[in-house]
């Protein structure tokens, strides 16, 4: 599987949502204080994400 999220700890000790493609990070989340905050910014990208307008200028 190519896409996938991962759940890492940053320098400050801040769990961070990634997603990945291949090995590249597309992008990551703010540095939650645990793995449940992570997880559930996992969970409202993927509930909110597929009906979210997307904004060009």
């Amino acid at each position: 599987m190519a896409h996938k999220f991962v759940i890492e700890q940053n320098k400050k000790g801040e769990y961070v949502a990634k997603f990945k493609y291949n090995s590249e990070i597309m992008f990551w989340t703010e540095g939650y204080s645990s793995k449940a905050g992570a997880r559930n910014a996992i969970d409202s990208i993927l509930k909110n994400g597929p009906g979210a307008p997307v904004e060009e200028d």
